[in-house]
C-alpha cells in the first residue's frame, strides 16, 4: 500500500505539475454527452466513454480496448475483458461499481497491436508508472481513457442487498446493472424465478457506508487524472432538471481532455456532430462535485494520517493539503467513525434487516441533511485548494 507518488509521476508523464491539484492537467473541458441516442442511454453518464472509444477503433488508432464488464464470468461479478469489435465495446457500456482488476488484461494483449485501456484513476495512475517504467505490455496501451470514480462497494454488497430484498438464497441472479434505464439510472437485478428488484441510485446508495472500499477511502484522485479523457456526471440542477421533466433524456458528463491528442480527437468528433458538447470551466466543473472533491483530496490525506498514527498502513502520493481548517478535520472524525462503525458484522447484519424500500429513502434523507449540514465546512476554502510536495 505504498501509493503513486504523484508529483513524480506528473513530471514523468505530463513533463509538468498541474495548474489545478483538483482537477489535474486540462487541455480541454466540456459538458455534454454521446449524439447517438442509444449510446447515450446505455451509458451511466452520456455515452462519452462508448462514444470515443468507437471511434479510435473505427479510424484504425487501436485495434481493441479493455474495459471492465459486469456479469464475467458469474452475474454477480464483473472482469476485465479484451473488446476488440464495436459490439463488444457497445456490450461494456455502463458503470461497475465493484472492484475490478483491470491490469490483469495487460497480459492477454498481442504485441504489434494497439489498444486502449478504461480504468479508475489509482489503475490509471498504475499503468502509466507502468509506461514510464518502461513496461512492453503497457506500452501497447496508447490511450487512456476513464470515469470520475468517488466510492467503489466491496463484491459482498450485493449479496446483502439481496438479503434487504429478502430474495431466497436458491433464487440465483441471472443479471445486474448497476445504472439501468434513464440517468441516473438505477440498480437493477433480475433473479432466476423472474423478480427484478429495482433501486434508484440515490436509494441504494445506503450500501456506500457499510461495504465501501478501502481504496475509495484512501485515494486523493476523483477524477482520474492520468486519463486522456476522464468523464464523471454532471450533478448540475441545469442537467438534473431537464432530466427529471423529460423522463426520458439521458445522462450529461463533465468531459476533460488532458492531452492535445486527445482534445483533437474530441473536437473533430463535435465537429461532425458524433458528441453534444458544449464549452465549460475548470471552476464550473469543479462546483458539480465540490462534495466529492473534498472527500478525496482533503478526506483523503486525512483518512491516510489517522491509519498512519495508529501504525496501519496507507498510502502515500508525495503530496499533501497545505492547510485543512480545525472544522474539516472534526467533519472528518464523524465521517470516519460512521465508516468504521458501519463497516463490521453486526452493522451489516443489523442493516439486513429492514427493508430496502424503507432503508433507502430514509438514507436518502439522511444522506441529504449531512451534504447540507457539512457543506459550508466541505467547501470553504477548496477553490483555493494548494498543496505542499514532498521533496
Amino acid at each position: 500500500m505504498n501509493g503513486t507518488n504523484y508529483p513524480a509521476l506528473y513530471r514523468a508523464h505530463y513533463g509538468k505539475l498541474p495548474e489545478s491539484w483538483l482537477y489535474g492537467v486540462v487541455d480541454g473541458i466540456w459538458t455534454g454527452h454521446s449524439a447517438d441516442p442509444a449510446i447515450r442511454l446505455a451509458g451511466a453518464s452520456g455515452g462519452v466513454i462508448t462514444q470515443v472509444l468507437l471511434q479510435l477503433l473505427k479510424s484504425g488508432k487501436i485495434d481493441g480496448a479493455v474495459l471492465a464488464k459486469q456479469g464475467v464470468p458469474l452475474p454477480m461479478e464483473a472482469s476485465p475483458v479484451v473488446a476488440e469489435t464495436a459490439d463488444e465495446i457497445a456490450a461494456c457500456a455502463g458503470s461497475v461499481y465493484i472492484p475490478v482488476p483491470m491490469l490483469d488484461a495487460l497480459e492477454k494483449l498481442e504485441s504489434g497491436k494497439r489498444y486502449a485501456f478504461v480504468g479508475t484513476p489509482e489503475q490509471t495512475a498504475a499503468l502509466r508508472k507502468l509506461q514510464t517504467d518502461g513496461d512492453p505490455k503497457a506500452a501497447l496501451v496508447k490511450f487512456v481513457l476513464g470515469p470520475y470514480t468517488g466510492t467503489a462497494l466491496k463484491p459482498e454488497a450485493l449479496r446483502y442487498y439481496l438479503k434487504s430484498n429478502r430474495v431466497k438464497k436458491d433464487d440465483g441472479v441471472v443479471s445486474v446493472k448497476w445504472r439501468a434505464g434513464v440517468w441516473p439510472g438505477h440498480l437493477e437485478i433480475a433473479t432466476r424465478s423472474g423478480r427484478v428488484i429495482k433501486s434508484p441510485k440515490v436509494y441504494y446508495n445506503f450500501l456506500i457506508p457499510f461495504f465501501i472500499t478501502r481504496a475509495s477511502l484512501l485515494s486523493m484522485d476523483f477524477c482520474n487524472e492520468f486519463a486522456d479523457l476522464a468523464v464523471g456526471d454532471a450533478w448540475s440542477p441545469k442537467f438534473e432538471n431537464a432530466a427529471g421533466r423529460s423522463g426520458s433524456v439521458g445522462g450529461v458528463s463533465v468531459v476533460v481532455s488532458r492531452t492535445p491528442e486527445m482534445t483533437a480527437l474530441v473536437n473533430e468528433m463535435r465537429t461532425a456532430g458524433v458528441l453534444a458538447l458544449e464549452d465549460t470551466s475548470v471552476a464550473a466543473a469543479a462546483d458539480m462535485h465540490g462534495h466529492m472533491l473534498d472527500f478525496k483530496k482533503r478526506g483523503g490525506w486525512l483518512r491516510c494520517s489517522m491509519r498512519r498514527a495508529f501504525g496501519l498502513a496507507a498510502p502515500d502520493y508525495g503530496y499533501r493539503p497545505k492547510k485543512i481548517a480545525f472544522s474539516r478535520k472534526c467533519v472528518e472524525v464523524v465521517i470516519s467513525s460512521v465508516f468504521l462503525v458501519c463497516g463490521t458484522a453486526p452493522a451489516r447484519w443489523l442493516v439486513c434487516l429492514v427493508p430496502e424500500r424503507i432503508l433507502g429513502p430514509v438514507f436518502n434523507r439522511l444522506r441529504l441533511a449531512w451534504k447540507s449540514l457539512s457543506r459550508p465546512t466541505k467547501r470553504k476554502g477548496l477553490r483555493d485548494y494548494e498543496v505542499e510536495i514532498k521533496q
